[in-house]
């Protein structure tokens, strides 16, 4: 295992989002116990709420989600941990809250929120994004009057076995397909696109290893929809359930299938918990609901069995140990203080 391997970048809201962070910090995890060992603040840089890493170099990359013009930065790092920027582009429209890098590491998506578009960016040999190639602007609303009002583009998934690129939009209640002409960097869309119920407010999906299911959370009715993917990536419905069994004003933020793809997990801010599905049949059960010692749990990644939840208010990083055999996740250790964390990046 090399130093990379145990390094986690968080990200977080700065002041200009009316955050705690100063940038992107760095901890360092301890493999075997899962704890986490803040190393500090090792790049200074507005509001970068999600990052993401290169697949196949020591890059990394963040929206800088400001409420004008977004920006995409690019940072290589160090074997310690550290980062050092070779790259700032402005990503076309206002708060960008999520990216994702093409599997052949040529290109990199982000999600504008507030502009309620897409922008495609070419990656050089280095990893170095260079001048935006596409942005792709949705249009319409959705039923909810203050959260739907126009488009707003929440997330960005690429195919990893290279089908089209999928953009869910919260606002306009869809998900839209993409397909990449590599030679342009333009995006060509694939009709038609998938409408959720009204009022879903879809946030992130999460692909299954087998590649034909995916499930989706929708932010503002607090469910969560499974769908079976077909080969030029059409969704079908086939099950929604609730995101929680608590009760409260759920809000579901990240959702993630575990590296075996017996259980799917799915954090609900409001009510503070991490839920867990298993999915062996067509309908996910709830097994477990755990509460993660915060309100806001805004995103978690897997990492070696364990389970890192950032709880964007109440300024922490909780570590959980996932039970082998049944995936219920078992807290272990004390918080990690972390200023709006608001992605955590094994």
């Amino acid at each position: 295992m090399t130093g990379q391997d145990t390094i986690v970048h968080i990200g977080g809201y700065t002041a200009e989002m009316g955050g705690r962070a100063d940038g992107i910090v760095a901890a360092r995890r301890d493999p075997v116990s899962g704890a986490l060992s803040v190393l500090g603040t090792v790049a200074v840089t507005r509001s970068p709420s999600f990052l993401v890493r290169h697949p196949s170099l020591p890059l990394l990359y963040a929206v800088n989600e400001l409420s004008d013009e977004g920006e995409l930065s690019a940072f290589r790092v160090a074997p310690d941990g550290d980062l050092d920027p070779v790259g700032v582009r402005p990503t076309g429209g206002a708060e960008p809250c999520h990216l994702a890098v093409a599997p052949d590491g040529r290109h990199l998506f982000v999600a504008n929120y507030g502009g309620g578009s897409v922008a495609v960016f070419p990656l050089d040999a280095e990893g170095r994004p260079g001048e935006r190639s596409d942005l792709v602007r949705h249009e319409g609303h959705g039923a909810d009057p203050e959260r739907q009002d126009r488009a707003h583009c929440h997330m960005v998934s690429p195919d990893p076995a290279g089908g089209p690129l999928l953009a869910v939009d919260l606002g306009t209640d869809s998900v839209y397909r993409y397909d990449l002409d590599a030679a342009s960097g333009r995006l060509v869309p694939r009709a038609p696109r998938l409408r959720t119920p009204a009022g879903t407010g879809p946030r992130h999906l999460a692909r299954h290893p087998d590649g034909r299911r995916c499930w989706l959370v929708g932010e503002l009715d607090g469910t969560v929809t499974g769908y079976e993917v077909t080969a030029d990536g059409t969704l079908h419905q086939r099950a929604r359930v609730d995101a929680s069994g608590r009760a409260g004003h759920v809000q579901p933020s990240e959702v993630a299938v575990g590296p075996d793809g017996r259980f799917l997990y799915v954090g609900n801010r409001g009510v503070g918990t991490v839920a867990v599905f298993a999915l062996a049949g067509e309908t996910p059960e709830l097994v477990a609901e755990v509460d993660t010692g915060g309100e806001w749990p805004r995103h978690f990644a897997l990492a070696g069995g364990y389970l890192y939840v950032a709880d964007e208010r109440a300024d922490m990083i909780r570590i959980f140990r996932l039970d082998p055999a049944g995936g219920v996740p078992e807290p272990v250790g004390e918080p990690v203080p972390v200023g709006s964390p608001t992605c955590v990046r094994p």
